[in-house]
């Protein structure tokens, strides 16, 4: 009997690197410092360095990266953020807790990224920032959209979370924006034993105010200059993902050998669309995901095989009971909702065996073909 396919798995990471990992715990462990010491330093200065920017904030988590990129832009009550629909709930969750309303433009139906032919139309008065997501690996028309916000003076954060080494025109995720939020959540590309997040930014002042808001709004213990939070990365998952960093690139120039498999093998089947690579872009592949006719039907097909899949995400945001007061109704977004039910995503990390990648593209085939084995 064959092994079950795993949509994502880093035990066979950690069995290569457990020795040198375990170690690098103890010695954060025996260094008499696990806050904000000069593990999260040096990853604070390599990771924003790797991005092109100049000054990095460990946090711990992308949520509360895009909420005090928010807070430190000065976003509240009666603001308006620009964002997309079909993304994970924080993106959202972190506007509406820093007391602003999300605005949706809808996506690009071949990218799953922001259409920012939307963007004028959206823009009001009260539009404080826009927040383009980054999906599946592959950054949004930054220039179009830089364009735009420079235009009518309003701030852009960048929802880096799926996107660490995926470049836009040479310029790295993170880059364009006042800010970059990052998340290092166990799945991603560069992920931690556990949870973590960065802002990247070139602002010497949004550097120090982040700095302060992580931190109770304290420049020094005990007292605070404004009202703050408490979001630190701790020092054994900055040391961990300072010693996983080195290998970012090899590990997406291996997605993009999966992903070249991938599209080859597929290319035939003529009931999906493969994911498509946007002129100047660099995808690194965090997911890949198709677009798939009678899609729950494949997925179904996919797992009686022991081959995992995941649809990123079924529900769209404006959609959901929880974001009902924002107003939006079903036929608001009409390419968001039509991706809902079309997209899947496939096995994707770089220690995918090559057998595994085999059988989920004679699957795919298989199914469409009629000729399903049982």
């Amino acid at each position: 009997m064959n092994d079950p396919v795993k949509y994502w798995d880093y035990l066979p990471e950690y069995r290569l690197h457990k020795t040198e990992i375990l170690s690098l715990v103890d010695a954060v462990f025996s260094s008499g410092r696990l806050i904000l010491g000069s593990r999260v330093a040096s990853f604070e200065a390599n990771f924003s360095a790797y991005c092109g920017a100049k000054f990095g904030i460990g946090v711990n988590s992308c949520t509360d990266a895009l909420f005090l990129s928010l807070k430190a832009i000065g976003a509240a009550a009666g603001d308006e953020v620009i964002t997309v629909s079909n993304t994970a709930v924080p993106t959202v969750a972190a506007i509406r807790a820093a007391g602003a309303t999300p605005v949706f433009a809808d996506v690009e139906a071949d990218s799953y990224l922001m259409d920012t032919t939307w963007l004028e139309n959206l823009i009001s008065p009260r539009t404080r920032c826009i927040i383009p997501v980054h999906l599946c690996g592959q950054c949004a028309d930054m220039d179009h959209l830089m364009e735009i916000a420079d235009r009518h003076g309003i701030a852009v954060i960048e929802d880096c979370a799926q996107a660490a080494g995926a470049a836009f025109g040479g310029c790295k995720a993170g880059s364009f924006g006042v800010a970059g939020a990052f998340s290092f959540y166990p799945t991603k590309i560069l992920g931690a034993y556990g949870d973590g997040g960065m802002v990247v930014t070139s602002s010497e002042e949004i550097a120090a105010k982040l700095r302060r808001l992580r931190f109770y709004g304290m420049e020094k213990s005990y007292y605070s200059e404004e009202e703050g939070y408490n979001s630190r990365l701790d020092e054994v998952q900055a040391a961990i993902l300072d010693l996983r960093l080195p290998a970012l690139q090899a590990e997406t120039d291996r997605r993009r050998v999966i992903a070249k498999a991938y599209d080859a093998g597929l290319a035939g089947v003529t009931e999906i669309k493969l994911p498509a690579i946007k002129p100047g872009r660099i995808h690194q592949y965090y997911l890949y995901t198709i677009r798939a006719e009678r899609r729950d039907d494949l997925q179904q097909y996919l797992a009686a095989h022991d081959i995992e899949s995941r649809i990123n995400y079924p529900t769209p945001i404006h959609l959901m009971q929880g974001y009902n007061v924002l107003g939006y109704r079903e036929g608001s977004l009409p390419v968001t909702e039509r991706l809902a039910g079309e997209i899947l995503s496939l096995p994707m990390y770089g220690a995918l065996p090559e057998d595994h990648l085999t059988r989920v593209i004679a699957a795919i085939k298989q199914f469409y073909s009629g000729k399903q084995a049982a």
